[in-house]
């Protein structure tokens, strides 16, 4: 069977950065279970992925256009420190849930703290990167009428409920 929309693809996979540091793998951990063709990973990876089979090996590029996008930024802001209510401590590194205007969540990085300002950064954190993935496809089979209509993978690789 090959990977096709609305297709449980399950995926063993090591994603590197172009001077080959490893950014996440799912070795020692179960593989990556997803439903082709629903947006659930990256559309350069999926691109890449439809037509495989079980067994297949493949290393593929993903330029930023087909990832996580090129850095913006106008989403490198400074946001009064009073917007933190709650946070006693703030430190660059941290990384907050927030709205957005148009009622988007998004994460936002802390890249700096002064007395009454935090700059936060909202690009993902890959956001500008070519990402380089080994991939083995594990498994391919039907998606089940209920993971449709629930949107994610029921099972190993997946959610459990």
């Amino acid at each position: 069977m090959q990977i096709s929309k609305h297709k449980v693809a399950t995926i063993d996979y090591t994603l590197t950065d172009d001077s080959k540091n490893v950014i996440d793998t799912s070795e020692g951990r179960e593989p990556l279970a997803f439903i082709h063709g629903t947006g659930q990973i990256i559309p350069g990876l999926e691109s890449a992925l439809e037509g495989a089979s079980a067994g297949d090996n493949m290393s593929v590029s993903i330029s930023p256009d087909q990832g996580y996008g090129e850095r913006n930024e106008e989403l490198v802001m400074d946001v009064p420190r009073s917007n933190f209510e709650g946070a006693d401590k703030l430190e660059a590194g941290m990384t907050f849930h927030t709205q957005s205007e148009s009622g988007n969540v998004q994460i936002v990085t802390v890249v700096d703290v002064s007395d009454d300002m935090v700059k936060v950064d909202a690009n993902h954190p890959l956001a500008g990167n070519t990402l380089n993935f080994d991939v083995t496809v594990v498994e391919v089979r039907d998606a089940t009428d209920e993971e449709l209509d629930h949107g994610h993978v029921h099972g190993p690789g997946g959610h459990e409920h």
